[in-house]
């Protein structure tokens, strides 16, 4: 398992909608520490559609909620083990794997891709003081020395693979494990949330113990 799981809250300071195809990135101060969080939008994976698959919910369970307000800001390694805050979304309950349905990562229209629910979500946390961002994944950095790619702060750091983390073959078959998987959720001063969640159409949700690919 090569996933270092955990989650970063923090407010966000600044967004990028188009800096590549695959990814939304969005600038975030963790306490000290800046962060930038790296969203799939789009699968790079080969033989499948790159077209991923995405929920969005407004609730979520009050015991979540209640261990997320509690954590410092600031990235927090998580243990993969049921009965904390790592998720799972084929054995924690909280997404409901038939619902998600392929959407587009950029197509004309409004608030009908997946940059357009980004962004929505996005600038309304930052026009809104007071929102926290949840993002659920894996750490990259420190990059001692060496600037953000997209944000060029020093040193690198952030956030990625917020997306479901099992159920891979092939090269990817290496991040495989049970409760790990990520998502991006947004709590705003008014009590509302917005959870996002992600998942490749590469990817099975028929997964076993350690997040493999069952076998038939």
């Amino acid at each position: 398992m090569s996933v270092n799981y955990g989650v970063l809250k923090g407010t966000i300071t600044g967004h990028l909608r188009n800096a590549d195809d695959d990814h939304y990135q969005i600038l975030v101060h963790g306490g000290t520490t800046v962060f930038r969080i790296a969203s799939n939008v789009k699968s790079s994976a080969p033989h499948a559609p790159s077209t991923v698959l995405f929920e969005e919910l407004d609730t979520l369970p009050d015991k979540f909620l209640s261990e997320l307000g509690a954590l410092a800001p600031g990235f927090t390694k998580l243990p993969s083990t049921p009965g904390g805050l790592a998720i799972d979304y084929v054995r924690g309950g909280m997404v409901d794997t038939k619902s998600m349905k392929p959407v587009p990562p950029d197509a004309p229209g409004v608030n009908n891709d997946l940059k357009d629910k980004l962004e929505d979500a996005v600038v309304t946390a930052m026009a809104m003081e007071g929102s926290i961002v949840y993002a659920f994944g894996s750490r990259w950095g420190p990059e001692q020395g060496k600037p953000d790619q997209y944000f060029h702060f020093v040193p690198g750091n952030g956030v990625h693979d917020i997306h479901m983390n099992q159920g891979n073959g092939g090269q990817y078959a290496g991040d495989n494990g049970a409760y790990q998987d990520g998502a991006l959720m947004i709590a705003y001063p008014n009590n509302t949330w917005r959870a996002f969640f992600f998942a490749f159409q590469s990817q099975t949700f028929d997964t076993d113990a350690n997040g493999n690919p069952a076998k038939a």
